[in-house]
């Protein structure tokens, strides 16, 4: 027996965090009974959500798709301009980490809560990296403070790598995920963020154009495994 959000997550439903939610809000039934968080389930039960039975995938997707300005990463249909409308993929798929509406870039889409959880683990240290435009010249002082740490959100980022490319413009490689890290860090020393790009998760390289997505390759799906492979699976994220 595992518990429901794990069945849920291996089912390729959703990641274990959203399968909380959706225990917590009353919307996932075990055998006609209302499910509780910390559930446990075997195959045998009939496992409903929002109406929905849920039938368990063994045959996982793996999809890097790069996402334009303007598309939320939702899993909730409802919202207008969702990415699973978006990408429009036959099967039900969910996006491993964010990137806010006003950004673009590397995103992966799956149906494997497993690795999400893997992945998003900031513990982990799995880079991401970005290429980042700001609205007035850049300054030494800027690069060395960004890479030191910015106090925000009731903590002090990790020191990073930051490179200055042009006068507006840096890369910078994140291994932690607050919640609009790199805008806040900038609000924070008084710069705007112009464009925000997402061109790299771990050993995933943005490659494809605007708007479109394609299959991790069989080599990519290696490596990340072997990068995740010590990551703990977590609930936390």
């Amino acid at each position: 027996m595992i518990r429901i959000n794990k069945y849920l997550s291996e089912a390729g439903f959703c990641s274990r965090r959203e399968a909380d939610r959706l225990v917590e809000a009353g919307k996932v039934y075990i055998n006609g009974e209302l499910a509780v968080n910390g559930s446990r389930v075997t195959d045998e039960d009939e496992i409903v959500v929002d109406g929905v039975k849920v039938v368990a995938k063994r045959d996982f997707v793996y999809m890097a798709f790069n996402k334009p300005v303007g598309i939320t990463c939702t899993t909730d249909q409802s919202i207008e301009g969702n990415i699973i409308d978006y990408i429009n993929y036959p099967e039900r798929i969910f996006h491993v980490g964010r990137l806010d509406k006003p950004s673009q870039g590397l995103i992966i889409m799956t149906n494997d809560g497993d690795i999400v959880n893997k992945i998003l683990r900031s513990r982990n240290n799995h880079e991401k990296e970005y290429i980042v435009k700001v609205d007035r010249p850049i300054t030494d002082k800027f690069i060395e403070k960004m890479s030191n740490g910015i106090p925000i959100l009731d903590t002090v980022t990790k020191k990073c790598y930051v490179e200055k490319l042009t006068s507006r413009k840096f890369k910078i490689i994140l291994t932690e995920g607050l919640n609009r890290q790199i805008r806040r860090m900038c609000e924070y020393l008084d710069y705007q963020v112009i464009k925000l790009k997402r061109i790299r998760i771990m050993n995933i390289h943005l490659d494809m154009p605007l708007g479109k997505w394609r299959y991790l390759t069989e080599e990519e799906l290696k490596e990340l495994n072997r990068l995740t492979s010590t990551s703990e699976k977590t609930n936390e994220h």
